[in-house]
């Protein structure tokens, strides 16, 4: 039933957002993507097209919304990508399907820290979009009627429109939970009651669950498991009255790159190689790349007459030493950057072009040493390059996201960072290179798009005697 050949959504320039509904949850590990994936199988079992989207930059998630739809996951970033984008966006998620399911992040009312729009609840009233509330059942009763008030009162103008109870120990206690959310003064509606089940249980890692794209079957299965489960316990149809009621808003779509130029671009891929994002991809291709794929696991050269590599985050601890014993891969980068290869490579391609990762030799296309740690560094930052790279001059800003457990000696200093709980400078730069622990989406900085582009454009090192010719940039 979910077939791992994704459909692929046409881009639109004017559109309309239609039927929608938002997954949030009291806090982080209540069941989120248990729920929003659960319900996105089972809306798809019974025929309706369904889109997905993800609040916030997480790369995993999506790529479980990815297997129960049968298309790309989105994400609705509004702190990267700007509020303004985030209803276009969205269209351009939904588009040509009945439904679109986002899920949340954090708590539904946690964010940033900064101030800013970022959090699920802001997300969902940029939308316009009912929220169903997903709430872990375990260890409370009657309690659960207080939580709940707590949300469906704490901002007036956000519509709560039904909750679904997760982790039920049994009938009675489900029993106990519906009778005291019926006697609230304001009852909000149960949609969904799902009991404990090891079935429905993920296998989670450092930076959340495990990538679909290293175990793709377990999570089909868990998929369909979950799916029937949804389809017994959740009313369905409720929830698709829901978001049925959300109105329809018309609009542009997101800005696209300007075309400036052709160049081939591959992009890493594979099961270490997983956190990119599609709109990435998208911006590139509309400025003038011709996308190609690599798996620095398994493939023993670039593709030919590549121009530049994209090389995203992942998982490449896990995989450090295969990556390391792949030598013909790891050589032939080290040759192509030297001779011009373009390179743009974010966390986890940081380590992959480092020396070593733990001690297992890397590309060395960056002189620096990556280790795993147990300190998280997790939160969005503004950037400023401090030199020449490929997305830009000296002064050229970014705005991203750093999540990872790893660190590199020496830090670099080609970014200067700065947070909400700080800044300093990191990363490692070249006018032909970039690569840092910053993640970037390109959605709301096409013009990062245009410039690596060109720059790749401009390539013209010499290849199996086969110069390229500047001529192509525009």
């Amino acid at each position: 039933m979910f077939n791992l050949q994704q459909t692929r959504v046409p881009e639109t320039r004017r559109t309309s957002l239609g039927p929608r509904l938002v997954i949030a949850g009291t806090h982080s590990g209540v069941g989120k993507t248990t729920v929003a994936s659960g319900l996105m199988a089972a809306m798809r079992l019974r025929g309706r097209g369904v889109a997905s989207a993800k609040v916030g930059p997480d790369f995993i998630d999506p790529g479980y919304h990815a297997l129960a739809c049968g298309r790309p996951g989105r994400n609705l970033d509004a702190w990267m990508c700007g509020p303004d984008l985030i209803a276009p966006l969205a269209a351009r998620a939904a588009a040509s399907a009945d439904v679109l399911v986002v899920e949340g992040v954090m708590g539904l009312f946690d964010g940033a820290g900064d101030g800013t729009q970022s959090s699920t609840a802001d997300i969902a009233l940029l939308l316009d979009a009912p929220v169903l509330l997903v709430v872990d059942c375990a260890a409370q009763a009657a309690s659960v009627a207080a939580l709940v008030h707590g949300f469906a009162t704490f901002e007036p103008r956000l519509n709560l429109a039904g909750v679904v109870l997760n982790r039920l120990a049994s009938a009675g206690h489900e029993r106990m939970v519906r009778e005291a959310l019926s006697a609230m003064a304001r009852p909000v509606p149960v949609v969904g009651a799902l009991h404990r089940d090891e079935r429905l249980a993920w296998r989670d890692r450092h930076l959340g669950l495990v990538p679909v794209a290293e175990r793709p079957e377990a999570v089909h299965a868990s998929l369909e498991v979950l799916a029937q489960a949804v389809l017994a316990q959740c009313d369905l149809q409720a929830i698709e009255t829901v978001a049925r009621a959300a109105p329809v808003l018309n609009v542009d779509g997101p800005p696209l790159p300007q075309h400036v130029g052709s160049a081939r671009v591959a992009i890493a891929t594979g099961k270490a190689f997983t956190f990119s994002y599609p709109d990435n991809a998208e911006a590139l291709s509309a400025a003038g790349a011709e996308i190609l794929e690599f798996d620095p696991l398994s493939d023993s050269e670039l593709p030919e007459r590549v121009d530049a590599i994209v090389v995203g985050g992942g998982f490449p601890e896990v995989m450090a030493q295969q990556l390391s014993a792949n030598a013909p891969l790891l050589a032939d980068v080290r040759h192509k950057v030297a001779l011009g290869l373009r390179v743009w490579a974010e966390c986890g391609g940081l380590l992959w072009l480092a020396s070593s990762l733990d001690g297992h030799p890397m590309a060395g296309v960056v002189d620096t040493s990556a280790s795993m740690t147990s300190k998280l560094t997790l939160g969005y930052r503004t950037a400023v390059c401090r030199t020449t790279t490929p997305l830009g001059r000296s002064g050229t800003v970014l705005r991203g996201h750093e999540f990872h457990y790893s660190q590199v000696a020496p830090e670099g200093d080609a970014l200067h960072l700065r947070g909400a709980f700080g800044g300093g400078v990191a990363g490692f730069a070249t006018p032909n290179l970039l690569a840092s622990y910053l993640h970037v989406h390109l959605a709301g900085q096409p013009q990062l798009a245009e410039a690596f582009v060109r720059c790749a454009a401009q390539a013209t090192f010499a290849e199996a005697g086969s110069p390229r010719s500047t001529s192509q940039a525009s």
